[in-house]
């Protein structure tokens, strides 16, 4: 056996590392962490000082105890987990769970896995971290407190079944208070001027120097300039410096690989942690620019090889944050003399936009040259600007230009290379154009934009992103929805020759793609977080949060203590909110329904957003009820929409002698017959489905079903055997019955269905066990 026993986290790093190693070391993953909270209640003893209940994960107990016995027949353990916190409390967990000993355990860690890098930390092992350890406890303990308490509350006062989280319902909150402001917006029209002049060598295309906010004030400017003389007021060239920037850090990779490969946030993190255990990336999670000086000089190298020597500039970036965390460099190849790698094609795609920032990082800056040229006339003090760029020496652009995250609308001039002019030169007018703009909402945030805000505010840190957003649109709270868009009206006004001529033309605005939009139940959710807990959805006490975490990280501060000041305040919060606030449900008022007198309202149901007509106490009457369709939202919908929803369900005719209806429902639109119910296909609408094709997806259904059931009885036709996503189980009536597992299917007969169903599930799993 083995003297050495390397553990890390995953199977793809274990079969790296193992290619460094000789025959003495053994290396193996314990595939994440092997400990966690308890599931069972809150687990952490609030009067015993926070102390944890830590339990080994179930589907990690056969892991454990192959580890330990692994670790007995071992010298030494050495413990090769990340070197974050949360690598670090891996390590912990691991120490604690094995029962290892602190004379035969090493701990180790390295930013990249190398044959120099796993080497090195071989020969300078050290303990594990307690610091970093707490931090990440402190973590985990919050998180538990602030989810386990807040929970029941929005049960209780909102709807069953949703949670809440202290980083999440933040996170959550920036989104709703963005379309707070989109909705409140008001915009305006304004008119940009372009205006294209002939001189003696080329074309000069320029843009007016000020917008005109309105068509009377637009015309007016042009029936003045119908005659007026243009010439070269100004002229001005000067140099210009573009600079690279800094290499990836966990943040900006998340935000560029969005914008450059259209790569989701969680995307990324898994292409970036596959591309670091195969050894081809520095570690993933760090918010430092910093580059190591090895690193440095072999970009150096790379760059005077491909490049030239101009193109080399070596520099060291310094991380603005002096919160960053650990002593991270920032993420780059391994090695800068392999500019592609095979793989798939999103590793392909993340390593050499990794590689050409991280080369272009230590790249000269690009040299330009900026001309501006104003045009003055005969009639009004206004000037038409043209402007032009020329690149004297690429620098760094030759590898690599960073995207801008915003949208931006170009009103300026082209940024070409303009005629040579000189000043006084006669121009002559070609056109002028002014087209009709509209001033622009703020933009609903993209992951990429969302992260970058998330950073700037000091909320959440490099490990914590990714799994942020997934979170919130994973439990609902936020969603990517894709607008269409509407139709709009513009105008353009012209001036050729000398006659003004105005024409509308349209154009389709609001159209989106990928843009986080909060649903119902997150405005809802988030309105009575304000109202209730304002402490705990403050953008600055969220963020000094993380800073409490960085002072535990570098023992500063108890974490316990940390915990402690957190709790009481907030707990004495939950139980005056319990007592003594009201159930929200968003309820707004939308008009009278004008068949029945009676008043219509849409709220938050059990089931999501619905319509209401009636109320029972005022009208001795029950209330009939709608669910919104997918482009409603409870704050916008109109009673016109409200009221066209109780137009379903539709009969759209007969199959096989029976009705055949189209309806939406809890879980979205589809067509029924009888007692069978199909989903309708999100690109189609149950206001105009035809009945051919709704005896199609019947059809469908009917095959579909067909192959899960594996048994039927018939004596009893509500009792089947069905094979589902988790593997057969029974279904009688509307419940669903677990198989013990090593039950033979075919074995089954009606009898023995129904008695499995009579046991209760712990009876169920002990008869599994003795089959086996």
């Amino acid at each position: 056996m083995a003297k050495n026993l390397v553990i890390v986290e995953s199977p793809a790093k274990a079969k790296t590392i193992e290619r460094y190693l000789g025959k003495d070391f053994v290396v193996r993953s314990s595939f994440g962490h092997v400990r966690d909270l308890s599931k069972k209640g809150l687990s952490i003893d609030v009067e015993n000082n926070f102390e944890p209940n830590y339990v080994i994960s179930p589907e990690k107990k056969q892991v454990v105890s192959e580890l330990k016995k692994l670790a007995k027949e071992s010298e030494v353990v050495w413990l090769a987990t990340d070197e974050d916190r949360e690598g670090e409390a891996i390590s912990w967990h691991l120490f604690e769970a094995l029962n290892l000993k602190n004379k035969d355990t090493r701990r180790i860690s390295f930013n990249e896995i190398t044959n120099k890098a796993v080497l090195n930390a071989i020969e300078n092992p050290r303990e594990i971290n307690q610091e970093l350890v707490n931090a990440q406890q402190a973590r985990r303990v919050l998180d538990r407190v602030v989810g386990f308490e807040l929970s029941p509350v929005l049960w209780r006062k909102v709807k069953p079944s949703l949670s809440a989280g202290r980083v999440q319902s933040v996170a959550v909150k920036l989104i709703v208070d963005r379309e707070n402001e989109i909705t409140s917006f008001e915009s305006k029209g304004y008119f940009r001027i372009q205006g294209v002049f002939k001189s003696n060598n080329g074309i000069l295309k320029s843009v007016l120097d000020k917008t005109i906010d309105s068509s009377e004030k637009t015309k007016e400017l042009f029936n003045a300039l119908a005659d007026a003389t243009f010439n070269v007021g100004d002229l001005q060239t000067k140099p210009a410096n573009k600079f690279p920037s800094a290499p990836f850090t966990t943040s900006t990779l998340q935000q560029e690989a969005s914008l450059k490969l259209g790569f989701s946030v969680s995307r990324t993190m898994r292409v970036a942690q596959n591309l670091y255990e195969s050894g081809k990336i520095t570690y993933m999670r760090t918010d430092s620019v910093n580059l190591s000086d090895t690193a440095i000089d072999s970009a150096k190298e790379a760059i005077i090889q491909s490049y030239g020597e101009k193109y080399s500039n070596p520099k060291k970036y310094t991380t603005k944050n002096s919160n960053a965390q650990e002593a991270h460099e920032a993420i780059r190849p391994s090695d800068f003399k392999i500019n592609q790698v095979v793989a798939d094609a999103d590793q392909e795609k993340l390593y050499e936009l990794i590689w050409k920032r991280a080369i272009a990082s230590q790249m000269s800056m690009a040299k330009l040259e900026r001309t501006t040229i104003k045009i003055s006339n005969t009639k009004v003090s206004d000037k038409f600007i043209a402007k032009g760029e020329v690149i004297v020496f690429d620098g760094f652009l030759k590898v690599y230009l960073e995207s801008a995250i915003e949208e931006e609308e170009n009103d300026s001039s082209d940024d070409s290379i303009l005629p040579s002019v000189t000043v006084g030169e006669e121009l002559d007018r070609d056109i002028l154009v002014a087209t009709q703009k509209f001033s622009r909402a703020p933009s609903r945030f993209m992951e990429a934009s969302l992260v970058k805000k998330l950073e700037e505010l000091g909320i959440g840190r490099p490990s914590t992103y990714a799994p942020t957003i997934t979170t919130i649109q994973n439990r609902g709270y936020v969603e990517k929805k894709e607008k269409q868009g509407k139709e709009r009206e513009y105008e353009v006004i012209s001036l050729k020759t000398n006659q003004v001529v105005s024409e509308n033309k349209t154009e389709i605005t609001g159209k989106e793609k990928n843009k986080l939009s909060p649903t119902d139940i997150g405005m809802l959710v988030t309105e009575f977080l304000n109202n209730n807990f304002s402490k705990i959805m403050d953008y600055n006490f969220t963020a000094r949060i993380e800073e409490e975490f960085d002072e535990i990280a570098k023992g500063m501060k108890s974490w316990t203590e940390m915990i402690k000041e957190f709790y009481k305040p907030f707990h004495e919060t939950v139980d005056q909110t319990l007592e003594h606030s009201e159930r929200v449900t968003g309820e707004r008022a939308l008009g009278i329904d004008p068949k029945s007198g009676r008043d219509v309202i849409v709220r938050m149901g059990k089931f999501g957003p619905m319509v209401q007509i009636g109320n029972e106490e005022k009208d001795n009457k029950k209330p009939v009820f709608a669910s919104l369709r997918e482009e409603h939202s409870i704050g916008t919908i109109t009673l016109e929409d409200a009221l066209e929803l109780f137009k379903l369900p539709r009969v759209l005719g007969s199959f096989e002698e029976q009705d055949v209806k189209a309806n939406i429902g809890r879980f979205g639109p589809y067509v029924q017959l009888g007692r069978l119910f199909a989903s309708i296909p999100k690109e189609e609408d149950p206001m105009t489905i035809e009945l051919d094709r709704a005896i199609e997806l019947i059809i469908e259904k009917r095959k579909e079903d067909a192959s899960r059931i594996l048994k039927t009885f018939p004596d009893r036709e509500d009792v089947f055997v069905l094979n589902g996503k988790w593997g057969p189980y029974i279904k009688i009536g509307r419940k669903n019955f677990k198989i013990p597992k090593g039950t033979e299917i075919e074995s089954l007969t009606l009898e023995k269905c129904i008695e499995i169903s009579n046991q209760p599930p712990s009876s169920r799993k002990k008869a599994a066990k003795k089959k086996k």
